[in-house]
């Protein structure tokens, strides 16, 4: 319990020492100065995921990072164990990624600031029109040379099993052509889902996969299919308990 109130606690008052730092970025981006902003924000949002992980006792594993194009924009898909996910790939990829995130987010002060900085896309998913947008929104946003970061479960799993993942995520993928990377997370719900939301230590493995460029090569290939190999990919590297539906 004292963990966790540490945690929060240290948390929102990061948030507030570090908020001069918006400033900075809103200069940068009013200036155009798109390659300084980026580097920026990519310096002071993963600083600050990896701090979060290792005051929880967060142990990061990262398997894979050959797989990781150098250059090229990549579209990030990862199953969603837990609230940790987050500030886990933030903070290890190595790479500078948005997020497509749920559109409640934006209403939280500061953190809507450093995602909107970040590139990341919010999505209502209630509203039809706006997730269209949201989908061509993103899409766009890959082809320019973003990297975003997807959960197609729509939810977190909490350590249950992988579940379905749902087509319209790979929309972003067929309509840039931008290669899928996928990222498979376990163990990041025993930071905190399992033990009710308590912060706990815990060991938590990143294992990165080989890209898959099918959607690239074959113009015919579904959304529903991308979305079933994806998650065949992902669910390969989890242990058995997680993989079945």
């Amino acid at each position: 319990m004292l963990r966790t109130g540490i945690w929060f606690i240290y948390f929102f008052i990061y948030l507030l020492v570090i908020s001069p730092a918006l400033l900075k970025a809103r200069y940068l981006k009013n200036r155009g100065k798109t390659v300084e902003l980026d580097a920026f924000i990519y310096k002071k949002s993963s600083n600050w995921a990896r701090r979060l992980v290792k005051l929880a006792g967060g142990r990061v594993h990262v398997r894979g990072q050959e797989w990781i194009p150098d250059d090229e924009p990549v579209l990030i898909v990862s199953n969603h164990q837990g609230n940790f996910d987050i500030p886990v790939l933030l903070g290890n990829l190595g790479l500078n990624i948005g997020f497509i995130s749920k559109v409640e987010v934006k209403k939280i002060p500061m953190i809507s600031s450093w995602m909107t900085y970040m590139g990341c896309i919010f999505m209502d998913r209630k509203n039809r029109r706006q997730a269209v947008k949201s989908i061509l929104d993103g899409a766009d946003a890959l082809r320019k040379g973003r990297n975003l970061v997807v959960f197609p479960e729509g939810t977190r799993s909490k350590g249950g099993p992988v579940g379905e993942f749902k087509k319209g995520s790979f929309k972003l993928a067929t309509r840039s052509k931008v290669a899928i990377l996928p990222v498979t997370i376990e163990g990041s719900y025993n930071m905190m889902e399992a033990n009710k939301n308590k912060i706990t230590p815990a060991d938590v493995t990143v294992t990165i996969s080989e890209p898959i460029r099918i959607h690239q090569q074959d113009p015919a290939v579904s959304d529903q299919e991308l979305a079933d190999l994806t998650r065949a990919q992902i669910a390969g590297h989890m242990s058995e308990k997680t993989v079945a539906l």
